[in-house]
């Protein structure tokens, strides 16, 4: 029960967008959770065709007690000139676990963050007097505010900003070399790798500091 305990403590959910244009700020995001020493948890972490995804987030975000939330991706499609609701549904799930749960999940905490100053209160206004971060669409920002959020939040000591995001640049441009050197393609990387790769990152990189 304990390990299952320190585990929810750690666990991060990442409800964001995964289109081309906001994956360096979901890259980002990822390397910053990791750097702070918790462990990013999102939809994309299992590729089971036999598990209906709304029932693999339902188990993810009980898991998890912290949860960032990008609530970027409200224009209308140009295909379909329909908007995107995925993330501000997740959002919902992980407001009522907190809400209407039991035990551990009722301590949970939440990161919401849009790329435009209170636009949220024109299509969510119900989530009025949330602190809603804006990151103006700059990776460098979004990871400053995840960084500070996750030390308020935890309580947890954890790296400085510019020390994540001096790591982060170093990584990125190590990340290519290290695929290629291991038979992975650097644009084509499974979530769960891209994980694994950016621990080996932070743990090399805090050891060469001792």
């Amino acid at each position: 029960m304990s390990r299952r305990r320190d585990a929810f403590a750690s666990s991060v959910f990442i409800n964001c967008p995964f289109d081309d244009d906001y994956w360096p700020t979901f890259e980002a995001l990822v390397f910053t959770v990791v750097a702070c020493d918790f462990n990013p948890r999102c939809a994309l972490e299992e590729l089971d065709s036999g598990t209906v995804r709304l029932t693999k987030i339902q188990r993810i975000i009980q898991a998890c007690r912290f949860g960032i939330h990008d609530l970027s991706r409200v224009e209308l499609a140009a295909a379909n000139s329909l908007p995107r609701f995925n993330m501000p549904f997740e959002l919902g799930l992980d407001i009522a676990a907190k809400a209407f749960g039991a035990g551990q999940v009722r301590r949970k905490q939440f990161l919401i963050l849009d790329s435009i100053p209170y636009r949220y209160q024109q299509f969510i206004s119900d989530i009025s007097g949330q602190d809603i971060r804006c990151h103006d669409g700059s990776p460098d920002r979004a990871m400053d505010i995840c960084r500070n959020w996750l030390r308020n939040a935890s309580r947890r000591r954890v790296p400085g900003p510019v020390l994540i995001r001096r790591a982060f640049a170093q990584f990125v441009e190590w990340l290519p070399e290290n695929c290629e050197r291991n038979g992975f393609d650097r644009n084509d990387l499974l979530f769960v790798e891209y994980v694994e790769m950016a621990r080996q990152w932070t743990r090399s990189d805090r050891a060469a500091a001792r």
